[in-house]
């Protein structure tokens, strides 16, 4: 591509400040943002993100269609909710305008094996309009291609086990209150265990209506069956409230979560599978105390063992990153909704994006 690639973004908060800055020091262009809150509305990306104007204005979302229409990007990052059917709208309106979207929201990674309806009406719609919507973020390194990559290096698997945490008070309300922060232990079986408190043909009826609420592991075990050649025979989901022992305030939910209420939750996925190779995979999200750090760590074993801990990662800026060296990838892709263990491996960008479109 011969000019620069130009993006619109979707949700102008905490991951957009860095997504849209990361787009320009790699040689892209802001071309629109879209938001839904009042408060940004009519307001500069440059003062969003902490720099000078650059006269682009965040427009409302009921007006989003006919901007598209007007700048005509190459990409749209939507960085707004972690559920599918959250983001649908946003995405198919992507798709309807032929418009290729890379997304943070964390279902839509692997999809298909959550909401399968929704996953086939946006592929559909992408592929009579010739565009590519997938997600990405931190998962697709971290929970994805590193650990596939160290399956590559092993003689034989019998098990892979991860675990990763993260604070999500850096997310955004939509994600903290997905994760059950700041209910009550009544409310936490409530609202979020009981999801999984059924059995498994009554957890597929749920998923072929679209209401299933699955944890991101959920959708990475799928991805890395998909990646591995693994043919999935079960697979499972138990989710527990974390806890702290003293109060802590919580910025993005504007409340105290008293000790012992829900400062988010575990949630463990256990995979079976026709191979024989089992995934145990563990998502720790929360409102962190002053103890508290991201921590990533898996093992697979068989021969031999490994295990990889990744301690500290900036999980935000890696996400946003990710997202941003992507962007090629999503464009050159073939149309429909494509995950992102077809495209292959992720680079580091060291040229302006364009350079890498075809």
């Amino acid at each position: 591509m011969n000019r620069k690639v130009k993006v619109v973004q979707f949700g102008t908060g905490k991951m957009a400040v860095y997504t849209m800055r990361y787009v320009y020091e790699k040689g892209g262009e802001i071309v629109g943002a879209i938001d839904v809150n009042p408060a940004v509305i009519g307001k500069d990306i440059g003062e969003i993100m902490g720099e000078e104007k650059n006269n682009v204005t965040v427009t409302a979302l009921e007006n989003a269609e006919e901007m598209l229409k007007q700048v005509k990007p190459d990409i749209a990052i939507v960085t707004t909710m972690s559920l599918i059917a959250d983001v649908k709208d946003s995405l198919m309106l992507c798709a309807k305008l032929g418009i290729n979207a890379i997304t943070t929201c964390e279902e839509a990674f692997y999809p298909g094996n959550s909401n399968p309806t929704i996953t086939k009406e946006l592929d559909e719609m992408a592929k009579q309009t010739g565009c590519t919507i997938t997600g990405s973020g931190y998962q697709d390194i971290y929970w994805g291609q590193l650990i596939s990559s160290i399956a590559g290096s092993t003689q034989k698997i019998t098990k892979i086990k991860g675990s990763s945490s993260y604070n999500v008070e850096d997310y955004g309300i939509a994600l903290a209150k997905a994760h059950g922060s700041g209910l009550t232990m009544k409310e936490f079986d409530e609202q979020v265990a009981s999801v999984d408190k059924i059995s498994d043909e009554e957890r597929q009826k749920v998923i072929e209506a679209g209401e299933y609420l699955p944890s991101y592991m959920w959708n990475v075990n799928g991805w890395l069956c998909s990646k591995l050649g693994l043919t999935v025979e079960s697979q499972t989901q138990k989710t527990v409230p974390q806890t702290y022992k003293e109060d802590i305030y919580s910025t993005t939910l504007g409340m105290t979560v008293k000790a012992g209420d829900a400062t988010g939750m575990s949630a463990v996925v256990t995979t079976t599978t026709k191979e024989g190779i089992t995934l145990e995979t563990e998502c720790i999200g929360k409102v962190y105390s002053k103890e508290d750090y991201d921590k990533n760590e898996w093992t697979i074993y068989g021969e031999p063992d490994t295990t990889i801990v990744v301690a500290k990662p900036a999980t935000v800026e890696l996400t946003c990153a990710t997202i941003v060296n992507r962007i090629p990838d999503v464009i050159n892709s073939t149309p429909g909704y494509v995950t992102t263990d077809k495209f292959g491996e992720l680079n580091y960008r060291v040229k302006p994006l364009n350079e890498y479109v075809k």
